[in-house]
């Protein structure tokens, strides 16, 4: 009976450090998501830059899966080169080393105060502030757990069955690495399991190579969650978290052998006070991003081989408006949202190719947007004549889904005119010339871009959805957009009162493309106002009244 309340004590503060950690992860993405995204994208134009940017989203996000999900999202639409991906994802293994080491510093006894700030924030209006104290709450919730665990270990300390069962894994170092492993894709945090071999070790009947073959255990398993979380991705995303895995497997197939020397060596230095999981933890980790970090490119062009993209068959008609389904509003509905979710990934993927061309200075990706643009054209059409056909046999709650779907196909196709007539163009311009913006302009409009794509993948899942609280952000998204714009437009003219000659070069072309990105995030954004319109959240006029002046 006292081992089965051992093990719910040890059970428990583990759900409470995986909470915890949920709850940072929650808090960082909702106060600063968009700028962690920006910063990572941004931060991967060479490699020292893509690993430092991998290690502080996994330090802010206290997750390597969810920079790993990340970062494999801007491979797949082209933001971040795959050679790079690979370094960022070094950099969050060491980001999830480090942070064991933080919160292992004994440091326990700030948790009271952390839960306290982090109620009083987490009760502002503001999402940044909120957010803040969400996160505060999750490290207070991680610190107290981890006073909980060695409370539940603690009768372990003279626990025969136990000695028994860790010397019977000290012969079997094959089963304890797979237990580790197996553990870390259960609990989707290699972290978890590095804080409970920590506390076992505390017991002081871990073998230090022992400690070494769990915590190897627990970093591949660690990385085995992105992978199941991209199965169902395209191949450019799939090929960075089956890298990760592979480098991953690679080190612990190289690092398992030796663990009968590495852990003692390691527990001799005494270099990590917390104790020799941790340091096994933050040196696998260093010794991986050494090795790895050269080839990384190399690794990246070999894995098309063993994931190769499937032949495209990409139809230029619509797929799923049903004739026959006509006399079924609800079917036809649903079809006709499907296709305005295809015409939006086409809108994207202009936008993406509009942001390569930018990027590069490379006119190539332009040349397939005006075939884009008139596909989306095309099936907007389309979709408009099938659903005029729908209307007579349509209830009310139909007839609003179809104005629904009519005025975001309809803002879609606007949106791809600004990019094919406006953004294109000026790309197009700034390549033939040889224009050179200035280092921060080329950084305010590699922002916007950053920003627009994100609203868009946003209005996508809204469409769908009808989320209210998406909504809401994505209003707040399009304040901010505008504000980004403003203040990108005051910095570009205080540039050229101070003469800058890439400022005076691309003036012109530096404010078209800010308007026209903003144009085109304000299309995205319409999608939001008829949901919060039916909530009675929106106002009539933005002018005040004439008491108010």
């Amino acid at each position: 009976m006292q081992s089965l309340a051992i093990l719910v004590a040890i059970g428990g503060a583990v759900a409470l450090l995986l909470f915890g950690l949920r709850l940072v992860r929650d808090g960082v993405t909702e106060g600063f998501g968009l700028r962690l995204k920006l910063a990572l994208s941004q931060g991967t134009r060479t490699s020292p830059r893509a690993f430092v940017s991998g290690l502080v989203a996994t330090l802010g996000l206290q997750s390597s899966t969810a920079t790993a999900l990340m970062s494999s999202d801007f491979v797949e639409r082209g933001m971040i080169r795959p050679g790079r991906a690979q370094v960022a994802l070094l950099g969050a293994n060491l980001g999830t080393a480090l942070t064991a080491w933080i919160v292992s510093a004994g440091i326990e006894a700030l948790s009271p105060l952390l839960l306290l700030l982090g109620y009083v924030l987490r009760r502002q209006a503001r999402a940044a502030v909120s957010g803040t104290g969400q996160a505060l709450i999750g490290i207070g919730l991680v610190l107290l757990s981890l006073t909980l665990l060695g409370q539940a270990t603690s009768p372990l300390r003279d626990s025969a069955e136990l000695l028994a069962f860790l010397g019977l894994l000290d012969n079997a170092w094959l089963v304890a690495f797979g237990v580790a492993a197996a553990l870390a894709v259960v609990f989707s945090s290699s972290l978890a399991v590095v804080m409970l071999v920590l506390s076992l070790g505390s017991t002081g009947g871990l073998a230090p190579a022992l400690a070494v073959v769990l915590v190897l255990g627990a970093n591949f398993g660690g990385a085995v969650p992105p992978v199941l979380a991209t199965l169902a991705a395209p191949p450019a995303a799939r090929r960075v978290t089956l890298g990760n895995l592979l480098v991953r497997g690679l080190g612990c197939l190289v690092a398992l052998p030796l663990a009968g020397q590495i852990g003692p060596w390691l527990e001799g230095l005494d270099l990590v006070p917390a104790g020799l999981p941790v340091a096994a933890h933050l040196a696998f980790n260093i010794a991986l991003a050494v090795v790895i970090w050269p080839i990384a490119g190399r690794i990246a062009s070999a894995l098309p081989l063993v994931l190769p993209d499937p032949p495209t068959h990409e139809g230029d008609g619509p797929r799923w408006l049903d004739e026959a389904a006509l006399d079924r509003p609800e079917v036809a509905l649903a079809g006709a949202s499907r296709e305005a979710l295809a015409l939006g990934d086409t809108v994207e993927r202009m936008m993406r190719l509009i942001m390569t061309a930018f990027r590069d200075n490379d006119p190539a990706p332009l040349a397939e947007i005006t075939r884009l643009e008139e596909r989306v054209d095309r099936l907007q059409q389309q979709v408009k004549l099938y659903l005029s056909r729908l209307g007579p046999g349509a209830s009310k709650r139909d007839k609003r889904r179809i104005i629904t779907v009519l005025d975001y196909i309809i803002n879609l196709e606007h949106a791809g005119d600004i990019i094919e007539k406006g953004l294109a163009v000026q790309v197009d311009r700034k390549i033939e010339l040889g224009l050179r913006f200035s280092e921060e302009g080329y950084r305010e409009l590699d922002s916007l871009f950053l920003m627009t794509l994100d609203t868009m993948q946003v209005a996508q899942t809204i469409f769908m959805s009808r989320d209210e609280r998406l909504a809401r952000q994505l209003i707040e998204t399009k304040v901010r957009i505008r504000q980004v714009e403003r203040q990108s437009a005051e910095r570009h003219f205080r540039r050229l009162r101070k003469g800058h000659p890439e400022s005076l070069q691309t003036s012109s072309l530096h404010l078209d493309m800010l308007r026209d990105l903003k144009r085109v995030g304000a299309h995205l954004v319409s999608v939001a106002y008829p949901i919060l319109d039916e909530e009675g959240l929106l106002v009539e006029s933005r002018l005040k009244d004439a008491d108010d002046t």
